[in-house]
């Protein structure tokens, strides 16, 4: 039966993964903005290993992300998952129990190890419909945002009233709370191989000599590098130059956020206009270059501070928001999955390296040299965007066609006006197609292929 809304089971397999997503997610957010004041204080602390058990469960997770999907295409969506939410939950112990800075780098970096991101969106495939999968997964994308609003404005007032051992005990609360919603509530389904979600280690390989993608790989490096080096830094301006408690930062952050959200509504307008989208990308990352700028240059007051950070959050929540999409409709026809996997793993090296450096010149030099780095990579992405070939802008589009078929599905498919690319995988009944929609003769399109 085809519709075009929801059916009960998919919703309440959306719902329970997005809260499972989301719940991982703010349990790791938590900790950013509080872990450097924290770290200082613990035994053996340095600079770079308070750096290090910022950015370590980034490495982790670059690890072991596709080693998990592959065990949950072998045993199963669902018992990896609760695998990946039960390490997460006993880094989070280990974390909340140690007094040395080295055993918070280990609990972090086993938090990291159980890399459930891409499990979760492929048992989210499992679950859908294919013309209500981009509506599953965008709605599992937003929890993200969500989730770090949050931890923004909660993590500094927890850790002031309750400590931030405790901020990892709640963090092992929520995973244990995630694995009862996977087992009690998530469907257990008949497994697909869908390519859009799946990510293929030879298909990653290749995708790395693709100019566009390895740009935009960069981009999320940069960005994540920019974010965690970032919050070495900020913390301790507002406690050792603003003199502000750790329960008072939420009043830089939130207005910061809220501004930064508001005002980052109409450039996502007007980047659903094809011919605005390059435009759009650069100001942003012109933006966050303008945050770097102030921060280095900013004079002493909470004010001053508060409106740096709604320009970084503006350049950054606006990029969030833009690359995930830009990779998939860059990326060519049954890549899409490959090409997010490769983007996940430079968003994660992001996260580590930021950490690392962030540490390491917040040691040596002070916080001034952490937004100086910060500013030389920004400008080195603008440089790559100005260098950059045009981007064809298609949409990947997933369909089932009949096996029984005698035609050349694939020459069929790609007369069909607005096909740019298809792809039709032996032994699978299904083909993966790059489409111009502006171009698209979906009529077409729809004699040809079976629906659900």
């Amino acid at each position: 039966m085809s519709s075009d809304k929801l059916n009960q089971l998919e919703k309440r397999s959306i719902f329970a993964l997005a809260s499972v997503y989301g719940l991982r997610m703010f349990g790791l957010f938590l900790i950013l903005p509080v872990l450097a004041l924290y770290a200082q204080d613990l035994s053996g602390a340095t600079p770079v290993l308070m750096g290090i058990a910022l950015g370590v469960y980034g490495i982790s997770q670059a690890i072991f992300q596709i080693p998990f999907g592959i065990l949950s295409d072998k045993f199963g969506r669902k018992p990896i998952i609760l695998l990946g939410l039960f390490i997460f939950l006993l880094g989070s112990v280990v974390a909340a129990l140690s007094e040395t800075i080295t055993g918070v780098i280990i609990g972090r970096a086993m938090q990291g190890a159980g890399a459930i991101a891409a499990v979760v969106l492929a048992l989210t495939s499992d679950l859908t419909r294919e013309n209500q999968r981009t509506k599953a997964m965008a709605m599992i994308g937003m929890t993200i945002g969500f989730a770090f609003m949050l931890a923004l404005i909660f993590a500094p007032i927890l850790a002031y009233w309750v400590g931030v051992p405790w901020l990892f005990g709640i963090t092992a609360i929520l995973a244990a709370i995630s694995m009862i919603v996977i087992v009690k509530v998530v469907p257990t389904p008949v497994q697909t191989r869908n390519l859009d979600v799946r990510p293929v280690p030879v298909r990653m390989f290749q995708l790395l000599k693709n100019p566009l993608l390895i740009r935009l790989d960069a981009g999320i490096f940069i960005l994540h590098f920019v974010l965690t080096a970032m919050f070495v830094a900020v913390p301790i301006i507002l406690m050792k130059e603003l003199k502000l408690e750790t329960n008072q930062h939420w009043s830089v952050y939130v207005p910061a956020l809220l501004a930064s959200i508001v005002f980052m509504v109409p450039l996502i307008i007007l980047s659903a206009r094809k011919h605005l989208v390059g435009r759009i990308f650069f100001i942003a990352v012109c933006i966050l270059i303008l945050a770097q700028v102030m921060l280095l240059a900013r004079p002493t007051g909470v004010i001053s501070l508060t409106v740096s950070l709604f320009v970084f959050f503006w350049g950054f929540n606006l990029l969030e928001a833009m690359l995930p999409s830009l990779v998939s409709r860059v990326a060519p026809a049954a890549c899409k999955g490959s090409a997010m996997g490769v983007y996940n793993t430079f968003q994660f090296l992001g996260i580590f390296f930021g950490g690392l450096l962030g540490g390491l010149l917040y040691g040596s030099l002070g916080v001034n040299a952490v937004f100086a780095l910060c500013t030389l990579l920004l400008l080195g992405w603008a440089f790559l965007l100005h260098t950059s070939p045009p981007m064809t802008l298609l949409d990947s589009v997933v369909v089932r066609i009949n096996p029984e078929s005698n035609i050349d599905c694939k020459h069929f498919l790609e007369r069909i006006d607005g096909v740019e690319e298809a792809i039709i995988i032996d032994g699978e009944h299904t083909a993966y197609l790059k489409v111009n929609k502006d171009k698209l003769d979906q009529g077409a399109l729809d004699e040809f292929i079976v629906r659900d």
